[in-house]
């Protein structure tokens, strides 16, 4: 099989075995896989793969159509379109994923959109639901909303019946945020003087820390998810004290395939019924074929985006 392949720092296409599903495992055919963050920092030798994923072969999510099954697994059948998660791999012509962490792709959902569907909203549904337990009626700040994990995040707080804020750098991209169900748009700088918060999903990084901390609601929820702007950064325990508030961290990458199963069953109950009826979308900037990775990368890396970049292999 043909798939992106980092090469000292580059990615380009190069030829691969293609791979056997083992134990409980599907051979998908890929249609489309999302490029990510982590994508970019693995690019730079600076997030490698969790071991028993392939190396140097990028992508964290696909879609695609099942072409083969190993020894005992059962959800799925030949033909049919799924989705998921991996921790690496998903942007060549062929990938092996437990099935487990697959999903049905909804009717409604093509192929493109699918493929940038599970890293981010399984992410900010983790994050924003699971781990911050947002509740209706409550506060959601999301940072850095124009990306792939802001857009899902407005959007399932906005059906979860939240009042919606999104800091956004980039002007032109503020009525198409809007559209996705945010209340309110603001520049990234001064936004604590817009609170309080009941929840900020945190993508930017230690730069916004003592912000967040001012702004929060007491007994608020900051929940971290992204460090581009800088990982560490000074903290006032007396503020977060007297607001009785957490601040919490996650990543899905090298999660045990048990807890990356679990989130797929919450994906499946809480949020793909949402796709099937219309209510959400993955807004998707551009489409490349696997040939043009490079350009997507690239495209990728200068921002100024609204939404997911996809390959399609």
């Amino acid at each position: 099989m043909r798939a992106a392949t980092i090469r000292d720092g580059e990615v380009l296409v190069e030829e691969h075995p293609d791979p056997a599903p083992g134990a409980g495992e599907v051979l998908v055919s890929v249609a489309a896989a999302g490029i990510n963050g982590a994508d970019m920092l693995q690019r730079r030798g600076r997030y490698p793969a969790p071991p028993g994923s392939p190396q140097d072969i990028p992508g964290l999510e696909l879609a695609g159509t099942v072409e083969a099954l190993g020894a005992g697994a059962t959800r799925f059948s030949p033909g049919d379109r799924v989705m998921g998660i991996v921790g690496g791999g998903g942007q060549g012509e062929l990938a092996v994923v437990h099935e487990r962490q697959l999903m049905p792709v909804p009717d409604s959902v093509a192929f493109p959109d699918a493929g940038g569907l599970p890293e981010v909203f399984t992410t900010a549904h983790d994050a924003v639901f699971t781990r911050a337990g947002l509740r209706p009626g409550e506060r959601l700040l999301v940072h850095g909303a124009a990306g792939g994990v802001g857009t899902a995040a407005v959007q399932l707080g906005h059906l979860l019946g939240a009042h919606v804020t999104a800091t956004v750098r980039n002007g032109d991209a503020w009525d198409a945020v809007a559209g996705l169900g945010a209340d309110e748009l603001l520049e990234p700088q001064g936004f604590e003087e817009h609170g309080p918060f009941d929840v900020i999903l945190e993508l930017v990084g230690a730069p916004n820390l003592g912000a967040n901390v001012k702004a929060l609601e007491t007994e608020g929820r900051i929940v971290v998810i992204g460090v581009g702007a800088g990982a560490k950064a000074e903290l006032n325990l007396a503020a977060l004290m007297a607001k009785r508030a957490r601040i919490m961290a996650s990543t899905l990458r090298a999660r045990p395939l048990e807890q990356k199963a679990a989130t797929a069953r919450a994906m499946e109950k809480e949020v793909l019924p949402w796709f099937a009826r219309g209510d959400l979308r993955v807004p998707v900037a551009e489409t490349f074929a696997l040939d043009d990775v490079a350009a997507a990368y690239d495209h990728f890396a200068a921002g100024g985006k609204l939404g997911k970049i996809i390959l399609q292999p």
